[in-house]
């Protein structure tokens, strides 16, 4: 990973050894470390400093030590070396398994769909933090970029959230304006939407949204009637226009960036957990995917584009984070950038910047260090805050659902709240079941072989059987908003047709009989909530960017508006019962339709992605419903319990079972009985695939390279000691012999390749191949008699890679985190073998 540039006049032996870190110790030269500083101090006892000043090694391990044989040579006095560590001594430090590019290129990289060691990756950037933090206090340009190295991180989440605001404003206002194209244009400005094209109209009709300059399809093609003409114009242009808009984000994701379909909340999820897949946040798949959700949202399908706004931001993330190589270039510090663009994501797909950084610690992030909860804030805030400036919707809020109660809940509406949950988590389970079953199938089948296909035919029953219905016809978010309303006195949906005379636009509401339009209103939505759960079973997880946000609350404010107007009506016909505690038997309204709507949709979307603190700080940040906290607590709780009874996992969870994504989730529990010794491989008496410290010849280890498929093989002193030495990656041996071929002279296939540091190397040609700087002297081991469950533990909390299993102190066998995967489902009775990555 990382070697000090550094100029030292002692020649390079290669020999390795350990070291540790003494606080605050005085060195014998009267050069003293001050308080608080690093000294190096010998643990092992080694071969000391020979008298005749020959250069010799002292005994050390994670890194080299080199000590000149003359201390007062005028090069150590410059080598800065020699003031990291507090001494006069012009020692080459260099770090095992760290090398820099500069040494043998891609050495401290990953391959695709493969796992990160955060620990190396970690122990990396501490080392190069050391080195810039001491190398500071030699010139001011030094101390520059020892600032620019402390504020980058800064610098880079204010570059994130910026991008992600404009690019939230960009899609909001291209999806407005194409989803209002289905339905007529602006002949006066074309790229006005409906809302936009109306606005210097002073005869705008709000029953229809219409004004004179705004023109439907049959009036641009001269029906101004409202006859069966008319009906079928707008039927097939509704129909034509969702169908362009499905084939062109299907084919756009199909040919340029397959990344760009789904959600990407899974990916994002895995990818955060240590997981490496090129390409899904790159260039590329982020342009398809803006293009993308604008076409696939304007289509009409039950789809969002909140999730897919985390996957976008997420992208932004992992492009501006290659400004700074120090996150750029490390894959664990890259992902506390990823971790506040997925925040930010949130922020602008909702409004909800808290609830966006709660999303990012309760849902999506593996890794949270306090200093990533506070660049996630502030990345949220600046994207909200641009997303704010921009305006796309045009008016004085920011959040999606601006909406305002003025009457309390009463304590028994408890109830109900905690029934919705009830309703929410049914709702929840049946929809994860029924689309991942769908889902596999689609994935095992021909199915799958005929994405845009399978696009379209859903794109068209769903506008054929959306179209008849005006709460399926409009846009999802505009049906949300309209449930989440309180029926006033400029309501004139059917949904508010009750039996009352408005006489003071600012009177209290009185309690009234709902009408016939009520009646037909609950009906209609009792249609769309079926039509909705279905259609969005078979729509979650085709070929175009697709969210589950919107469709989830709506499903649960559909719900609850008919919960809230059952309630409402028993207030109305009994208001004197005890239930209602006389709150009811002023005259005035004394139950909101509108917050049962908002309870519900809280109480779908907590049962299908299993979020409980951020869901309810999204939703009263989304709504602007402070005071109905507790309600929202309620049926989150409630919701989840039962989805966790009926099904273990949510939406997300279940996507990355499916797709056998390595994700260990640190929320759950190991809790069966067994041992290392049981899932390490190889199993007893099979043979271990390892190399030895001395005694292997470059022929040999390509041998065993091509025999093998192992991502790493253990170093030992002999095949009979299996004394444990360390951990070479396959990676790095690949490129380390490629790099040896390449660059030093006479290396052959019978030269002998050493690991080890101590050894003597073998006399005459072909000359030996000194690899020690690629083995990991520190690999984490464990003994065969390590229960499970701190085995699995140390997985996720140290996020692993692999660990050795020894026994006495011989190797025994070999954990990686598959292993352990495939191990905790086994011991739950599911399929080990759907773990496909490592």
């Amino acid at each position: 990973m990382e070697r000090f540039p550094l100029k030292s006049s002692v020649t390079k032996t290669g020999m390795t050894y350990q070291s540790v870190y003494k606080k605050g110790a005085n060195t014998a030269n009267g050069r003293g470390a001050h308080s608080g500083e690093d000294e190096m101090v010998d643990i092992t006892p080694g071969l000391q400093q020979a008298a005749d000043g020959v250069t010799t090694p002292t005994s050390h391990g994670t890194f080299q030590i080199y000590e000149q044989g003359s201390r007062n040579s005028a090069s150590s006095t410059h080598s800065y070396i020699a003031q990291f560590f507090g001494s006069s001594t012009g020692d080459t430090i260099m770090f095992s398994g760290m090398q820099g590019d500069d040494d043998i290129p891609g050495i401290g990289q990953y391959e695709d769909f493969h796992t990160i060691d955060w620990q190396r990756d970690i122990a990396r950037d501490r080392m190069r933090h050391r080195y810039i933090v001491k190398k500071r206090q030699d010139s001011i340009w030094d101390l520059i970029k020892g600032a620019h190295d402390a504020w980058s991180g800064w610098v880079c989440v204010l570059l994130v959230g910026v991008a992600t605001g404009i690019v939230a404003g960009v899609i909001d206002i291209g999806a407005s304006w194409m989803t209002d194209l289905k339905f007529g244009i602006c002949p006066a400005a074309f790229w006005f939407n409906r809302e936009q094209c109306c606005w210097s109209d002073t005869n705008t009709t709000f029953d229809s949204g219409n004004c004179s300059q705004w023109l439907t399809w049959p009036q641009v093609f001269g029906d101004r009637g409202d006859g069966a003409g008319a009906y079928i114009i707008s039927y097939l242009f509704y129909i034509l226009w969702a169908l362009i808009f499905a084939a062109l984000s299907a084919s756009l994701v199909r040919m340029f960036a397959p990344y760009a379909c789904g959600s990407g909340i899974p990916e994002i999820k895995t990818i955060l957990s240590g997981f490496i897949i090129r390409g899904y946040l790159g260039k590329w798949t982020l342009i398809i995917k803006v293009v993308g959700l604008i076409l696939s949202v304007s289509s009409g399908l039950s789809l969002g584009k909140e999730g897919p706004m985390v996957h976008i931001a997420s992208c932004l993330g992992n492009i501006l984070s290659y400004l700074f190589p120090k996150y750029g270039r490390n894959e664990a510090k890259k992902r506390e950038i990823l971790s506040a663009a997925a925040a930010a994501g949130v922020s602008v797909a909702f409004g909800a910047p808290i609830g966006g950084v709660l999303f990012s610690l309760e849902e999506v992030s593996y890794y949270f260090p306090l200093k990533t909860l506070w660049r996630s804030f502030f990345c949220a805030l600046i994207a909200a805050f641009i997303l704010r400036s921009i305006n796309p919707f045009g008016n004085e809020h920011s959040v999606l659902f601006f909406v305002e109660y003025n009457k309390p809940w009463i304590f028994f509406e408890l109830i109900p709240f905690v029934g919705l949950g009830i309703i929410g988590g049914c709702i929840a389970t049946i929809f994860i079941k029924a689309n991942i079953y769908w889902c596999r199938y689609r994935k095992y089948s021909k199915l799958g072989q005929y994405p845009v296909t399978e696009v379209l035919v859903v794109t068209l029953i769903t506008a054929i059987l959306a179209y008849p219905n005006p709460y399926t016809r409009m846009n999802t978010s505009e049906l949300i908003y309209l449930l989440f309303n309180q029926c006033g006195i400029s309501n004139s949906d059917p949904l508010c047709d009750y039996n009352r005379n408005f006489t003071d636009a600012n009177s209290a509401i009185e309690k009234a009989a709902a009408g016939a339009g009520v009646y037909r209103a609950i009906w209609l939505l009792v249609l769309a909530l079926v039509f909705k759960l279905v259609v969005t079973i078979f729509t979650f997880g085709i070929k175009v960017p697709c969210g589950l946000f919107i469709p989830s609350l709506a499903l649960g404010a559909i719900a609850g508006r008919i919960v809230g107007i059952g309630v409402e009506q028993m207030a109305y016909t009994y208001p004197k019962i005890w239930l209602f505690s006389g709150e009811c038997s002023t005259g005035d309204d004394c139950i909101t339709p509108g917050l049962y709507a908002m309870v519900g949709a809280a109480a779908v979307l907590g049962g299908v992605t299993r979020m409980t603190v951020s869901l309810v700080v999204i939703m009263f940040e989304l709504t602007g419903g402070v005071r109905y906290i507790v309600p929202l607590m309620a049926a989150a709780m409630a919701s989840k319990w039962v989805g966790d009874a009926l099904g273990r996992q949510g939406i997300y969870d279940a996507h990355i079972a499916l797709n056998g994504y390595p994700f260990l989730d640190s929320k759950d529990e190991f809790q069966h009985t067994s041992l290392a010794a049981d899932v390490m491989q190889p199993k007893r008496n099979e043979t271990l695939s390892v190399i030895t410290q001395d005694s292997m010849t470059v022929d040999d280890v390509e041998t065993l390279l091509k025999e093998t498929e192992h991502n790493g093989y253990p170093v030992v002193v002999s095949k009979e000691s299996q004394y444990l030495v360390g951990f070479v990656l396959r990676r790095d041996l690949n490129l380390a012999i490629a790099n040896a071929r390449r660059t030093i002279e006479g290396i052959t296939g019978q030269s002998v390749v050493i690991f080890a540091g101590n050894v003597a190397p073998p006399p005459g040609p072909p000359p030996y191949l000194q690899l020690s700087r690629i083995l990991d002297m520190a690999p984490i081991t464990v003994t065969d008699q390590t229960p499970m469950e701190t085995v699995v533990d140390m997985f996720r909390k140290l996020g692993l890679r692999q660990t050795l299993v020894t026994h006495n102190g011989r190797l025994l066998g070999v954990i990686t985190k598959k292993d352990v995967l495939r191990h905790v489902k086994h011991m739950d009775n599911e399929d080990p073998s759907s773990v496909m990555f490592n």
